[in-house]
């Protein structure tokens, strides 16, 4: 018997961030950096490989302030994943997959993000496609804001 298979579903989240893309390109392959901006309000980020090129892999643990919500231990997301693609000053392509033995978090997402040169700064648009089931629409949305927001703060300075 086979099991089909069906995608999950995709969430975009985009700002126009007062940067140039440049800037915010080198937020997006810098470790040091990643750890600053990409954990969502609520979490801090801890990297623990990273290789920035196409092909290279990274693994980054994600802390909650507060214990209960974590997807590979109490208080902690880990995620894996590697870098499809690496366009400098334009997109970043990486595939990622949390570290959970629960079959609702399974499965690879594919994250794009893209610099559009916009008035008064870059667009920074973030597609996740293949979301996984157990997070929901809602709390994606809200840590994709989170997210891009702590890039707006992290390259504006």
């Amino acid at each position: 018997m086979t099991r089909e298979t069906r995608p999950g579903r995709t969430d975009r989240a985009a700002r126009i961030i007062q940067a140039p893309p440049d800037v915010i390109y080198r937020a997006l392959v810098d470790p040091e950096a990643i750890v600053t901006w990409r954990p969502p309000k609520g979490m801090t980020g801890r990297m623990e490989a990273f290789e920035a090129r196409e092909g290279g892999r990274f693994r980054m643990a994600l802390l909650y302030d507060e214990p209960g919500h974590g997807k590979t231990a109490e208080n902690m997301d880990v995620v894996e994943g590697r870098f499809l693609e690496l366009v400098p000053d334009q997109r970043v392509v990486e595939v990622v997959t949390f570290c959970s033995d629960d079959p609702a978090y399974a499965g690879e997402m594919t994250i794009t993000t893209t610099l559009s040169p916009a008035i008064g700064g870059t667009e920074v648009a973030i597609r996740c496609e293949n979301v996984p089931a157990g997070i929901s629409a809602e709390d994606h949305q809200a840590g994709l804001a989170s997210t891009l927001g702590n890039l707006a703060d992290f390259t504006e300075r």
